[in-house]
């Protein structure tokens, strides 16, 4: 994994842990009301995994443009390594559910009456 991967995946988590922690209070009303705690996870990681799929649409066609660009500097790989992009997507959606997994976490064990009364 290189390191913009890692910090890709760094600040993934960081936008997920701070939209549950923004989402504490509603988290809380849900679960008041019946909601169980693996319908809460399973909400925040689809939330991270909607941005990854998001993103690699966009990614994927400006990582070949500067493959283009740098190919010289690209020792072994083509223009358009389908193994080597399919790697690095794959490698990401493994890091991005594992970015979400402890935000995801955090959200599915907080207490109602304590969200209800966060802020």
């Amino acid at each position: 994994m290189s390191w913009l991967e890692v910090l890709a995946v760094i600040g993934l988590y960081g936008v997920m842990a701070y939209t549950v922690a923004r989402r504490t209070r509603e988290i809380g009303i849900r679960l008041a009301l019946g909601a169980e705690p693996g319908m809460i996870r399973w909400q925040v990681l689809r939330e991270t995994l909607a941005i990854v799929l998001i993103g690699i649409p966009i990614g994927l066609p400006l990582a070949m443009l500067l493959a283009y660009f740098v190919r010289s500097m690209l020792f072994g790989l083509s223009f358009a390594d389908p193994v080597a992009l399919l790697f690095a997507t794959i490698l990401l959606l493994l890091a991005a559910a594992l970015a979400g997994l402890l935000p995801a976490r955090r959200a599915s064990r907080v207490d109602p009456m304590v969200a209800l009364r966060y802020e």
